[in-house]
């Protein structure tokens, strides 16, 4: 496994971090298969993984308050003789807050739940403009103390923002040390950008990379077009390896977190980031990468990667699987294909056509989706179930 130096926190991380939001489940509950995670999270660690990411509403069975059941889970493995073996890091619900007491309370329920006393890197979850702007006053103070009396050795924040918002929330704390950002071919120019991962290395912040594979939607059902593009490239890369080595080509990226849900695909992961290094891409085949990211984006329906922060929709709208259903249609330029798999696979009350447009999904989307405008044209797209029945 090849190391990198996470910033100014001096930490040698792995390249390939493990992101626990993808654990193998048992149900749709968000019940973790332990036996599975259990194989997954030592293999990782064996092999020389040594962070690993969570959150306080990773896996949850009751989104209404967005607490999950990954960080009882990652408690209990580690307190197995593996915590001592990573960094853990995991993220404050930003969007729960509603009162100073909120942020204690959610540390030391997160404390409790990970069976630990300390926490590595301890992010601000999701701090969208409105989140940040709501609770930046009051979280400075938190994160001084909690610095103070040794419950968290660095702090951060994850962020699916634009470039003068990311710059905001660093110019109004001198103690950030780790920043968890969106990036992958496609998002060169979305949110911060490479712009921001630049800025981000210039003033020595650590950085940790989600959203590698774009919710799966770069190495799952790639048109032959894209596969034709690819197989030009001066070395023949598998679609993993494409989306892997990019980033790891670049000295602006520190650690890039895989939400793996099978050992086969750790596996795959770990073997590519043990070659993969910074300036290995030919310039040839950076350029190539640039022009498939073109193509993709002429082919997409919209931004969703699946995280389901937009989950339970009051009127019972599987919002999630309507977007993965149409962004497919879109990028296979296959409709009818995948209004069987939409049909097929979702109940009529999750279908698209029952949103009622009440909008309070908006606030949790990191992509920032007008999800009911989205929504309706899936609904334009696929029409009524016996359109194709």
């Amino acid at each position: 496994m090849l190391y990198r130096e996470l910033g100014k926190t001096k930490e040698k991380v792995s390249i390939l971090g493990l992101g626990a939001m993808r654990l193998p489940t048992i149900n749709s509950n968000g019940n973790i298969d332990k036996t599975k995670a259990t194989e997954l999270l030592s293999y990782g660690i064996d092999n020389g993984i040594n962070l690993i990411d969570t959150a306080y509403s990773y896996h949850a069975d009751n989104f209404s308050d967005r607490s999950g059941n990954c960080e009882p889970f990652l408690g209990e493995f580690l307190s197995t003789g593996y915590r001592e073996k990573v960094l853990l890091s995991t993220k404050l619900p930003s969007w729960l807050i509603r009162k100073k007491e909120d942020f204690n309370f959610y540390l030391e329920e997160q404390l409790k739940r990970l069976q630990t006393d300390k926490i590595d890197i301890y992010l601000l979850h999701n701090l969208t403009e409105t989140h940040w702007n709501r609770i930046k006053v009051d979280v400075i103070e938190f994160m001084d103390r909690i610095l103070e009396d040794g419950l968290v050795k660095h702090v951060g924040f994850s962020s699916h923002t634009e470039f003068d918002i990311l710059i905001d929330i660093l110019d109004s704390y001198d103690k950030w040390e780790v920043a968890l950002t969106q990036m992958n071919f496609i998002d060169e120019n979305y949110q911060i950008g490479l712009e921001g991962l630049k800025y981000l290395k210039n003033i020595n912040m650590g950085n940790m990379i989600m959203e590698p594979l774009r919710g799966g939607r770069l190495v799952q059902n790639i048109p032959d077009n894209i596969m034709k593009m690819w197989n030009t490239s001066d070395i023949k890369r598998t679609p993993v390896e494409w989306a892997l080595e990019y980033l790891w080509n670049m000295e602006s990226v520190d650690c890039v977190l895989s939400g793996v849900t099978t050992l086969e695909q750790l596996k795959n992961n770990i073997e590519i980031s043990n070659k993969s290094k910074i300036n290995s891409i030919s310039d040839n085949d950076l350029k190539l990468i640039k022009n498939v990211a073109k193509e993709y984006r002429l082919q997409k329906g919209n931004e969703c990667t699946g995280c389901n922060y937009c989950m339970p929709c009051s009127e019972g709208v599987n919002i999630p699987e309507c977007f993965k259903e149409y962004n497919i249609a879109k990028m296979l330029n296959n409709p009818s294909a995948s209004a069987m798999q939409y049909f097929s696979l979702l109940g009529y009350k999750e279908l698209a056509g029952n949103c009622n447009n009440c909008k309070e999904c908006i606030e949790y989307c990191p992509q920032m989706i007008n999800i009911p405008e989205e929504l309706d044209k899936v609904q334009k797209l696929f029409g009524d179930e016996f359109d194709h029945f």
